[in-house]
């Protein structure tokens, strides 16, 4: 697995402490210690996987996350010694892939970023390369979504949520399932988590958003309709 991580922290020990773990493991590392710095280096160098702290000096790794996000769909993991619900809603508006709370062995989170990126860059036998319907062409494999011809920056959970709801297309699926699904049992965000990725999601589709239908009181599904009721979605 030779990728590179991108570790931005202002606590010079963490940095070098998680940099032995991650080597270690055979992965290349860049440090970085504030947001300014972060960004030039990511803009430097390839970067396969970002873990950002949040309280840092000179650019907080909130605007971090809302700059790379509009640049990449680079797999990120916020860092943060901030647990509240809306700090990690926040940044899972943003775009983040996962939250991590400190103090954290540097064991679990080098298993983290080593499950994240497997997730995001191994190849799966299922994996979808076609046109789904409408417009939407998605190749998994090389994680690329497009719609009507033009590229569309999904984030690694937005993508992998996307295809989750397409592999069970016309399926309605509970809040429950899909965040056991996307983000493991071992996930310990609550239900929002999934609404505010779809809402991200829907946004992100434009005009197709009329694809992932709420289920009231249950979920989401992936629904292709037929032309009568998509012309009335569109009228609405």
């Amino acid at each position: 697995m030779n990728k590179t991580i991108l570790m931005v922290d202002d606590e010079q020990r963490m940095r070098i402490l998680i940099e032995a773990y991650l080597k270690k493991e055979g992965l290349n590392v860049i440090l970085a210690g504030d947001g300014r710095e972060a960004l030039r280096q990511f803009k430097e160098n390839h970067v396969d996987l970002v873990v950002l702290d949040i309280m840092m000096p000179i650019m907080d790794g909130w605007t971090v996350c809302k700059k790379l996000r509009k640049i990449s769909n680079v797999p990120i993991i916020m860092l943060t010694a901030r647990a509240e619900d809306e700090d990690q809603l926040l940044g899972f508006q943003l775009g983040t892939d996962s939250y991590v709370t400190k103090p954290i062995s540097p064991k679990i989170l080098v298993a983290k970023i080593k499950a994240l990126l497997k997730r995001t860059y191994d190849d799966e036998n299922d994996s979808i390369k076609e046109n789904i319907y409408d417009g939407i062409f998605i190749n998994e494999e090389g994680h690329e979504v497009k719609i009507d011809g033009e590229i569309v920056y999904l984030s690694p959970k937005e993508f992998e949520l996307l295809c989750y709801l397409i592999k069970n297309k016309n399926i309605v699926l509970s809040r429950e399932k899909i965040l056991d699904s996307i983000w493991g049992m071992d996930y310990y965000g609550d239900l929002r988590t999934v609404d505010t990725h779809v809402k991200r999601l829907r946004e992100k589709l434009g005009i197709k958003s009329y694809l992932i239908a709420t289920v009231r009181g249950i979920g989401y599904k992936f629904e292709v309709k037929n032309n009568e009721d998509k012309k009335h979605f569109l009228e609405k």
